[in-house]
């Protein structure tokens, strides 16, 4: 049956799996004893952990300036940046102060200096 293949099609064939084993292979022995190199599959994983390590520093970093700045003081910037651009705007609903950078800030006001 491989006969009947052209030569072009077979070596497609040979090079696309060629390609595929750049992730590795996973060798296995058939029944008959013969050992066949198979392309390890390549699954892209969502970078989790990194995800919620920005997302952990991002609310420490609003708590950090809930805390240094003072409540008044935080909220008077926020309400600036939402009378800016689109982008500033975009900017004051993610620095809003929610209950997690107030937490963030009660934590960390117990560290930072005392004007």
């Amino acid at each position: 049956m491989q006969a009947n293949v052209p030569f072009d099609k077979r070596l497609k064939k040979i090079v696309r799996r060629h390609d595929k084993m750049s992730n590795g292979v996973v060798r296995s022995v058939s029944s008959d004893g013969l050992i066949v190199a198979k392309p390890r599959l390549y699954r892209p994983r969502f970078p989790l952990k990194g995800l919620l390590a920005v997302l952990f520093l991002g609310f420490l970093f609003k708590g950090f300036l809930f805390a240094y700045l003072g409540e008044t003081a935080y909220v008077e910037r926020v309400a600036t940046l939402q009378s800016g651009s689109a982008l500033e705007q975009a900017g004051a609903w993610v620095m809003q102060a929610d209950p997690v950078t107030k937490l963030a800030a009660d934590g960390i006001a117990t560290i930072l200096p005392q004007n």
